[in-house]
């Protein structure tokens, strides 16, 4: 029994002692700067949230939410829209219609229209129809992307967003 009182007393004395050592090194100046700079730290994040909290900055927020889905849905159907034509080859078609549509008005240029025979011409009429119909299709694809995302509200929260953040920023009348 006294083995245990005196094995007890020994924990208590080495406790007390570890507590007065720890004491010790808090007094010390690098560990309250430490402790200065985590209490600063802590404020400026307090004042962050507290400035956060309001209803309009809440609805802002939620409105970049959903402008950044709005941009990140929109940016992938152009890029399918891109991928699909170039799939389909219609670029490169548009692309060699150009050059020889071109190719054919550079001869114009140098060796006027007695160069030309009627199946010169019958080509760049062809080569011409085709680079029209390439760039229609063209055109009706960004348009039925460009009508998607103008179904979305992407607009509407971009125009919500813009007039709640300068609400905030405006002096409140008395």
């Amino acid at each position: 029994m006294d083995e245990k009182k005196t094995s007890k007393i020994r924990d208590i004395k080495e406790t007390a002692s570890d507590a007065v050592e720890i004491m010790r090194h808090i007094g010390t100046p690098g560990v309250i700067e430490s402790l200065t700079k985590v209490k600063d730290t802590a404020k400026v994040v307090n004042e962050i949230i507290q400035n956060l909290n309001p209803p309009e900055m809440v609805k802002n927020i939620e409105n970049f939410r959903l402008i950044s889905e709005n941009m990140d849905r929109a940016s992938a159907k152009m890029e399918n829209t891109v991928n699909h034509l170039k799939e389909s080859g219609m670029i490169e078609e548009a692309t060699e219609v150009i050059k020889f549509v071109k190719g054919k008005t550079n001869t114009f240029d140098g060796e006027g229209l007695s160069s030309l025979s009627g199946k010169d011409i019958r080509d760049v009429s062809i080569a011409s129809k085709e680079m029209l119909l390439s760039i229609k299709d063209l055109v009706n694809e960004i348009s039925v992307t460009v009508g998607s995302s103008k179904k979305s509200i992407f607009v509407e929260n971009v125009k919500e967003t813009i007039k709640e953040s300068s609400s905030i920023y405006k002096p409140k009348m008395a």
